[in-house]
């Protein structure tokens, strides 16, 4: 049942006075958190007052029904209503969605993976295309890509990059693109026009503060070696590439991007950084993980989550089966469809689980 909307414009009101309070604009933190409930109040504000307009709508046509009492004009009439219900259940399940509590994570920046894995050239060159893909849905959400490290192929491929997503529930709307991305086509390199199947890592894990992640100097071996480029050349006279090795987990990060040592030692701890949070997490949430993967799963980088097949234009989701011809459009970055489904079915199995 949707909140009275009195109610929602007082909190609104309430937290828009302490946005303008100085206590609150000296305060970078106290700013942060407001400035979130703010953008989530008005948000529910605006579907309560699209679902009051709806009801107001619903009741004008009912009352147009009675005052002709014509069977001519009932049934556009009930096709009409039956639209506005349809719209207003839509509203309903938004509002439910942006109701739920908040899960660990869900605003945060995150570090991407992806890696070539089963295919060759073909699966690297499909990792490049993958990164295009997330690239320009992120541009279509107003973020930032920044790449951290990657490893190009002659072919204008990937056989790995990583790099960081910055920007507003970047987690919330990624974290369901962990795992094997399957694509079916005709490779460029192959001449007798077989269908190939090549197989494509993505790992999505949310940025680590240094207060969530302890990480004792001790445990670190960093090596440091001269940076080259493809196939070794202009290889760097310094050595300003870092290698980090976490030595209770074995967990290696190399960097060798930026022009200094000190700027690829902050970007390999980054990253590490998230490998040993995304660790964590997957403990902590075991038991939610098992709940779960039956349905959507939870990014385990083994699982096959989606297949991308080229011939029929089509790409399935796996975890909920789902199945849309407009792989077109999907890999020039339009994932709101794929996304958005699979958010409905993770709210809909954290309802269920919030309810017991």
């Amino acid at each position: 049942m949707l909140e009275n909307s009195l109610e929602l414009k007082n909190k609104y009101k309430d937290i828009i006075e302490k946005l303008s309070s100085n206590e609150v604009l000296s305060n970078q933190n106290l700013l942060i958190k407001y400035s979130k409930e703010e953008a989530k109040l008005k948000e529910l504000i605006d579907i309560m007052q699209a679902y009051e307009k709806l009801i107001k709508e619903e009741e004008d046509l009912m009352l147009l029904k009675r005052e002709l009492d014509d069977p001519i004009f009932e049934e556009e009439i009930d096709s009409e209503l039956l639209g506005l219900q349809k719209k207003k259940e839509e509203l309903v399940r938004k509002y439910e969605e942006k109701t739920l509590p908040e899960e660990p994570f869900e605003s945060n920046n995150v570090i991407m993976e992806i890696r070539a894995a089963a295919g060759g050239e073909e699966s690297a060159l499909f990792a490049a295309e993958l990164f295009r893909m997330y690239s320009n849905y992120a541009i279509s959400k107003g973020w930032k890509i920044d790449i951290i490290s990657s490893h190009p192929t002659g072919l204008g491929g990937f056989k790995e990059i990583i790099y960081e997503v910055t920007g507003s529930n970047v987690y919330r709307n990624l974290m369901f693109e962990s795992g094997v991305h399957r694509v079916q086509r005709v490779p460029e390199t192959e001449s007798s026009g077989r269908v190939h199947t090549s197989t494509v890592t993505v790992a999505v894990m949310p940025e680590a503060e240094e207060a969530l992640v302890e990480i004792k100097p001790e445990d670190l071996k960093i090596e440091t070696f001269k940076a080259g480029g493809h196939g070794g050349q202009n290889v760097q006279k310094n050595e300003t590439a870092v290698r980090i090795t976490h030595i209770p987990t074995g967990i290696t990060v190399s960097c060798q991007d930026e022009r200094s040592q000190l700027q690829n030692r902050e970007r390999a701890l980054k990253v590490l950084m998230a490998r040993l949070l995304d660790i964590e997490i997957k403990k902590k949430n075991e038991e939610e993980v098992k709940k779960r993967r039956s349905q959507i799963g939870w990014g385990e980088r083994s699982e096959k989550i989606r297949t991308y097949n080229f011939p029929q234009n089509r790409v399935t989701d796996h975890r909920i089966g789902l199945t849309l011809y407009n792989l077109t459009d999907i890999m020039n970055g339009e994932l709101d469809e794929l996304i958005s489904n699979l958010r409905v079915k993770y709210d809909e199995e954290r309802k269920k689980e919030l309810a017991i």
